[in-house]
């Protein structure tokens, strides 16, 4: 009769081999699933990423691949950012046409309020999306785009359109409305929008710039 120690090994021998393989097996589909889904996850994310964009930006503005052109913004207090940022460099026929910022309300109700302005060459806003905040729901929440159309008041402004004193809310004598009760969070937009006008003013001679000759398309040259 065989020892029972020796069987005993045999069994967590046995055990372990079975979890073994089970892990290799559960590692490769893994490895599979992951392979297979990941070029439609990022087609995807790229996707989303373009349309919101082109809601801040209308694609008849530009010509080139907005999302390649993606670039580091420094923080900057008239961006309102404490982190690195994202900007996208609009182009139509080579020519600088617009630019997408990131920026941060920093003075919402209940904390930053992140957006995405776009700008136009002549400094005009092109539309504001609200792209994260904690604001009250119910109350301070119209700013999001999915819940109120209040955010589109913007496009068309500029730093003279309205006047410089009529960047503010109605209750503060402004010309941008808001919801009775609800105006902190309206006057940090309000606000972020305006000092994201003055960071545009202030770079944009860096934004016309002509393109590095690496990064400029090439021309062909049409047949004869």
């Amino acid at each position: 009769m065989s020892s029972p120690i020796p069987a005993a090994l045999r069994n967590a021998l046995r055990t372990g081999t079975i979890l073994f393989v089970f892990a290799l097996i559960g590692t490769a589909l893994l490895a599979f699933t992951h392979d297979r889904t990941e070029p439609t996850i990022t087609r995807g994310q790229l996707a989303a990423k373009r349309a919101l964009l082109s809601q801040v930006l209308p694609a008849e503005l530009y010509d080139n691949d907005l999302l390649s052109s993606q670039q580091s913004v420094p923080p900057d207090d008239l961006l309102g950012t404490r982190q690195p940022s994202t900007m996208w460099l609009a182009r139509r026929g080579g020519e600088f046409s617009g630019v997408v910022l990131e920026a941060v309300a920093p003075d919402g109700y209940s904390g930053d309020i992140s957006l995405l302005i776009g700008i136009d060459a002549d400094g005009t806003v092109t539309g504001v999306r609200v792209t994260a905040h904690r604001e009250t729901p119910g109350l301070g929440d119209y700013i999001d785009r999915a819940k109120s159309a209040w955010i589109d008041q913007f496009a068309g402004k500029s730093l003279t359109h309205p006047a410089p004193k009529h960047w503010k809310v109605a209750k503060d004598g402004g010309a941008f409305d808001a919801r009775a009760g609800a105006t902190i969070t309206p006057r940090a937009v309000v606000k972020a929008v305006r000092s994201a006008l003055d960071y545009f003013a202030r770079h944009r001679a860096t934004f016309v710039a002509p393109l590095p000759a690496r990064e400029a398309k090439p021309v062909k040259e049409k047949s004869t």
